[in-house]
């Protein structure tokens, strides 16, 4: 039997990455993503669940029941946003879409996708990196089979990605060259996932050379 993973964010750069590896990906047999809207690709391994709050998920539990992966790759920025907003859109969603899935699947490996300089203590300065780390540390005690937080670099674009704007597409290649020891493909971090799930990882905070390390199998 072939993997079942579900995605979130698959409208954004990071999940629409993640979602292209999963769906040509031998080893994956069906992705259910999860959002708001359509991220408007069809294949088929793929499935949607058009959910517009995640914060309250009750009436869709039941389709998250039965999967081997979670990819969480939902996300936004904290520019202008106060620590009360972010708190509610990043932790509060995450946890809340966690403890649905964890209700009807608790054998699944729950990976969230974080970001390089996350503050594990959760009392550093900067604002963003205290509200990651602490979604980081919550989620790791919930009690999935698998718990794996992704912490990413610069990551750079797959082809047949629809997503990243157009100074994305000129940027990301001029940041990631002279900066390899920070910068993860965005194929590397969708196969570190699967065999995340697949053949686990010794540490549940993953930088980038773990994501390489990992992607490689």
């Amino acid at each position: 039997m072939g993997l079942k993973v579900i995605i979130t964010g698959a409208t954004g750069y990071v999940g629409e990455g993640v979602l292209l590896e999963c769906l040509a990906h031998g080893d994956v047999e069906q992705v259910l993503v999860v959002g708001r809207r359509s991220c408007g690709c069809s294949h088929p391994k793929l499935q949607e669940l058009i959910v517009p709050d995640f914060l309250k998920m009750n009436d869709a539990n039941e389709q998250l029941r039965g999967f081997d992966g979670v990819f969480f790759c939902s996300g936004v920025s904290s520019l202008g946003k106060s620590e009360a907003t972010y708190t509610r859109l990043t932790y509060d969603t995450a946890m809340a879409f966690a403890k649905a899935v964890l209700e009807v699947s608790p054998q699944a490996t729950f990976i969230y996708v974080s970001g390089a300089a996350t503050d594990s203590t959760e009392k550093g300065r900067q604002m963003w990196a205290r509200v990651k780390g602490r979604t980081e540390n919550e989620l790791s005690r919930l009690g999935f089979r698998q718990q794996f937080n992704f912490r990413p670099g610069i990551m750079t674009i797959t082809p047949g990605m629809r997503n990243p704007k157009w100074w994305m597409r000129m940027l990301v290649p001029v940041f990631a060259l002279p900066a390899p020891g920070i910068t993860n493909s965005m194929k590397q971090v969708g196969l570190a996932m699967i065999q995340a799930v697949q053949q686990g990882y010794p540490k549940n905070v993953l930088e980038v050379k773990d994501i390489k390390v990992l992607a490689k199998g």
